[in-house]
């Protein structure tokens, strides 16, 4: 059994009772919205952040409830609409190797279809008096923004240092995995001790998560993204951020003019890959996404071992071991 069939294995009734609700969640009686819609469920992902959701209510009781099924809906409509808008941004026709809605639909219904989700996920939340619920995503929504705006900030000059880079990542990153946990648990009990857990749980999957993506501008890998996509970004990552701090001024220039001026020439893009893995980029950053791997397991501990707890777990390792 693959690795990602064990960790759905524990939630397996659930995800299918999620799938239908999803879909419900998404319902408008204008037909072209209902056929972008259809798109978006019958082209799912890995469904990593639902199955979050559900997991870590589950952790705490084995049964979950309707709040917990609407805490996995607004997740994948947040989660979902930030994807269709972020093509738009990226001018990307591809997504998950199908066509994007953008490349399909062209922007402008894009744009309005991301935020018909983001407004059908906050709905989902007043009209059932889930406040709790909404309060913790609209946080989610705010720090995703604030992350992507201030790594586009400190891009433009290239002025970024490793605690922006942390900074970055919590916001853009983790802050959408603490939402998905803490909304599993916060369906179940409002327990402080068993939220701060979870929160601290969550906050160190998502850093880690968030290194391991960056890590793969570095491999040769067939990911869904072109190698060296965030180098022609002029996207300032972990491994680059080691590298232009550990080596001769010299070698510094070389890289930042390589970025700077360069960073269309795909010759140039290579060589700075292979100069960032010669310098140890690679390594520094894998030994930290391991060091907030072993954080999160910490956290996890705190709970009581039972196959909710072991999946969790295998979604860490999961995480920091995928291929895509």
């Amino acid at each position: 059994m693959k690795q990602s069939e064990k960790i759905k294995e524990p939630i397996y009734h659930e995800l299918n009772e999620f799938e239908k609700k999803f879909f419900d969640s998404m319902s408008s009686n204008i037909a072209l919205l209902n056929r972008v819609s259809h798109f978006i469920v019958n082209k799912k992902g890995k469904q990593l952040r639902p199955m979050l959701v559900f997991l870590c209510a589950k952790l705490i009781n084995k049964e979950v409830n309707e709040k917990t099924y609407r805490g996995a809906a607004v997740v994948e409509l947040i989660h979902t609409a930030t994807l269709v808008h972020d093509d738009v941004i990226d001018e990307s026709h591809e997504r998950r190797g199908f066509f994007s809605i953008n490349a399909l639909w062209k922007n402008k219904i894009a744009v309005l279809f991301g935020d018909y989700l983001l407004s059908k996920g906050l709905l989902l939340c007043i009209n059932n008096n889930d406040f709790d619920l909404l309060k913790i995503i609209s946080e989610a929504v705010r720090e995703m923004s604030e992350g992507e705006i201030l790594q586009i900030e400190k891009s433009r000059d290239l002025n970024i240092n490793e605690s922006d880079y942390y900074e970055i990542i919590r916001k853009k990153t983790a802050s959408l995995i603490i939402a998905c946990c803490r909304m599993g648990v916060q369906s179940i009990t409002d327990n402080k001790k068993n939220i701060k857990s979870i929160t601290k749980f969550a906050l160190n999957t998502g850093m880690a998560f968030q290194i391991k993506d960056d890590l793969f501008d570095y491999t040769d890998q067939k990911i869904g993204k072109p190698v060296g996509i965030d180098i022609r970004e002029k996207k300032i990552t972990l491994p680059m951020i080691y590298v232009l701090n550990s080596v001769k001024i010299r070698e510094k220039k070389w890289l930042i003019n390589s970025i700077k001026v360069h960073n269309k020439n795909k010759k140039r893009v290579k060589e700075v890959i292979n100069f960032v893995k010669e310098n140890g980029g690679l390594v520094y950053a894998e030994n930290k996404m391991n060091e907030y791997k072993n954080e999160a397991l910490k956290s996890l501990k705190k709970f009581e071992k039972n196959k909710f707890r072991d999946a969790l777990e295998l979604t860490l390792n999961y995480i920091i071991s995928r291929k895509l």
